[in-house]
């Protein structure tokens, strides 16, 4: 009775062996995380020089959608990403407590600055950033934002209205260009204005100017200035397809000191763009 039972199981186990597909590869889609970023990120070419190493050191490839961090937040919000990589950060707090994100991660900084005509006629080189924006509307002179809910543009209204200031948004000297930043850049320098941006971006644009561009520099260092990038994984109770493994995976990986150096490391024309915060 016993080498009955035995043959039983043997023939059964080769009997599922025939009619048993075979178990699936794992889907190349599981190594491949969903971020959504801005446009500071990839325009200065950061995350193009990042993504090698994150794929050597985690084999986990990685494809961003760039844009503001409000469309990038609502990307998120949306399930259509797995991590994000911000910089608005009374935003993402709200963010992530309104349940949307979860781990809030600050990894990186740079500034903003003014830029604006080299004969600047509203006259604020040299100012700080409050008695700046007072003389651009008090003068009336064009200015370009943002107009896109992105960081900077978050940025950019909060200091206005720190400055006691109404957003003028109904004026006809203040245009909302509704675009990324060099391309907003591109809209000032066409129209002789004022903008505001990361400094990354303008190293970008002053290297493409091959290191003379129209816009300078007019107003930084300003505390209010200091420019604050978080790492953010989507919430997996909100959004049941992320790949929680995978975003934590790159959440981690973007505060080793490793990766950190890497991003002190990069530079555009032997200028450093992104700095590490002090934790």
């Amino acid at each position: 009775m016993k080498r009955c039972l035995t043959l039983y199981i043997f023939l059964f186990f080769i009997f599922s062996l025939l009619i048993l597909p075979p178990r699936p590869a794992i889907s190349e889609d599981a190594k491949v995380l969903r971020m959504a970023t801005t446009t500071s990120t990839d325009n200065t070419g950061l995350l193009d020089y990042l993504k090698p190493y994150f794929k050597k050191d985690t084999g986990i490839d990685v494809q961003w959608v760039a844009a503001g961090t409000g469309q990038a937040l609502k990307l998120g919000e949306n399930c259509d990403a797995d991590v994000l990589l911000v910089h608005a950060p009374e935003t993402e707090k709200k963010y992530v407590a309104a349940g949307f994100g979860i781990n809030r991660r600050e990894v990186m900084y740079n500034d903003f600055i003014l830029i604006g005509p080299e004969n600047d006629p509203a006259g604020i080189k040299g100012k700080n950033v409050h008695d700046a924006l007072i003389a651009i509307q008090h003068s009336k002179s064009p200015f370009i934002s943002r107009g896109d809910k992105s960081g900077t543009n978050i940025k950019e209204i909060e200091l206005w209205k720190n400055s006691n200031l109404p957003v003028p948004d109904k004026e006809s000297w203040y245009v909302q260009a509704g675009q990324g930043m060099l391309a907003t850049i591109q809209m000032a320098e066409e129209r002789h204005a004022y903008t505001m941006t990361d400094r990354g971006t303008y190293i970008k644009y002053e290297t493409l100017k091959k290191g003379n561009p129209s816009l300078k520099i007019l107003v930084e260092g300003d505390h209010l200035l200091r420019n604050l990038y978080s790492v953010i994984e989507v919430n997996p109770a909100h959004c049941h397809n992320v790949k929680l493994d995978l975003a934590k995976a790159f959440s981690e990986w973007m505060a080793r000191p490793s990766t950190q150096k890497l991003i002190t490391d990069f530079k555009l024309s032997g200028k450093q763009l992104f700095f590490i915060p002090e934790h």
